[in-house]
């Protein structure tokens, strides 16, 4: 049993019960009994969506920010 970087181990994906619960494409990632109805993969692909946006908002602001002002607080406090 080989363990990961906080300890974990490696066989802590899916059991084998599980596996044999969950849609094809989930097997071997996921544990529990699987989706339930169509409303949980539209859950998460809302989620999956959020989670891009707000990371590709992130990055934006990051690289080029809309603050342009000189006389702005951070423009004050780098300059002094």
């Amino acid at each position: 049993m080989m363990t990961g970087v906080l300890g974990t181990c490696s066989s802590a994906l899916a059991c084998d019960a599980c596996k044999a619960q969950q849609p094809k494409f989930l097997q071997g990632i996921t544990h529990g009994a699987g989706p339930t109805s169509n409303w949980d993969y539209v859950v998460v692909s809302l989620m999956v969506l959020v989670t891009v946006y707000s990371f590709y908002a992130l990055v934006k602001c990051l690289v080029r920010p809309a603050d342009k002002g000189h006389d702005r607080i951070k423009n004050v406090i780098l300059n002094s």
